[in-house]
């Protein structure tokens, strides 16, 4: 899976969490977990792209950390969600296997992001 379709696989998940969290019910608690999801899983796609344009692999791996952090939260509230039965189980748990697809992925980038770095300070210390 190359970037362009993370950058659509994520986008598309925001879209999603954002149509889920519109059928919330109208209560304190689903005004709440809707502005909750909507934040945390449209900033899995922006910070995605952020990743995209890292700087350097440090920077990169920081971003990543960062859209972990955003999908991992996604995914509390879509269990949330289900836990305290305000939508059918059946309508959030694709959500909730694509949310967790998407982080073993990003978890697997961001460990071989890092791998790879260790292995250029490796090289550069040899030089020495």
């Amino acid at each position: 899976m190359d970037q362009n379709d993370l950058k659509k696989r994520t986008k598309d998940f925001a879209h999603r969490c954002v149509k889920l969290s519109m059928a919330l019910p109208k209560t304190d608690l689903g005004n709440h977990i809707r502005r909750q999801l909507i934040k945390c899983s449209t900033s899995v796609a922006a910070n995605y792209r952020a990743a995209c344009l890292a700087q350097s692999r440090p920077d990169f791996v920081s971003k990543l950390s960062i859209v972990i952090e955003e999908v991992d939260e996604s995914c509390f509230w879509l269990e949330f969600i289900v836990d305290e039965e305000l939508l059918e189980e059946k309508r959030v748990v694709p959500l909730l296997t694509e949310g967790k697809e998407l982080s073993s992925i990003f978890i697997k980038s961001r460990k071989t992001a890092k791998d790879r770095s260790s292995e250029f300070v490796s090289a550069a210390e040899a030089v020495k």
